[in-house]
């Protein structure tokens, strides 16, 4: 199997990028075949301009060399993983944009599906459950992915799961290694299961 890791975050010293290690090693573990696409590396434009905006007129449109590029890529893999830092309850915007470019009608939806079985989505919550929880965030973040994204796109198989508390928030100092070594090991099990 074939998966593409897509990375979505400034910073390559952050929690989202050693989660996306482990990630990876679980993958390689499970004999996956890994390819990386870290957005901001890549310089990925998040912008969608005239020549990348859907026309339902003409499923064989071809859009721009960048996108065109990135479509080639999900066709060459089986599932995709999206690690990403939770920003005002939602994916960031570099993200988003990589969606709203690459998913695009007549490759991934309207009369095409998008050509992957599964994908799942690894987001980072400075919050805590409990707040999460307390407000409905998580249902929202799920539905969205799952359903709004994944869904629409034909691809039923989508999970989506959140580590939360990534500030640490009320962690004692004691404690605070485990705390993020469980993060670590939760990312681990993401790829390896996947």
């Amino acid at each position: 199997m074939k998966t593409l890791v897509v990375i979505s975050h400034p910073r390559q010293d952050s929690l989202t990028f050693s989660a996306a290690n482990e990630v990876i090693k679980g993958l390689k573990e499970q004999n996956h075949e890994v390819e990386i696409l870290d957005l901001y590396r890549h310089d990925f434009n998040p912008l969608v301009f005239e020549e990348d905006e859907p026309d339902y007129s003409n499923a064989e449109k071809v859009y721009s060399k960048k996108v065109e590029d990135e479509m080639e890529r999900i066709r060459n893999v089986d599932s995709i993983v999206f690690i990403f830092p939770i920003w005002w309850h939602s994916i960031p915007a570099m993200l988003k944009g990589y969606i709203d470019r690459v998913f695009n009608y007549g490759f991934a939806y309207g009369p095409n599906k998008l050509p992957v079985d599964k994908i799942r989505w690894l987001g980072f919550a400075g919050d805590t459950r409990e707040s999460f929880k307390k407000r409905g965030y998580h249902l929202t973040i799920e539905h969205h992915l799952n359903v709004g994204i994944s869904g629409f796109v034909g691809v039923d198989d989508s999970e989506v799961e959140i580590l939360y508390n990534t500030i640490g928030k009320g962690i004692d100092q004691e404690n605070t290694e485990a705390h993020y070594e469980d993060f670590l090991k939760k990312a681990y099990l993401l790829g390896k299961n996947m």
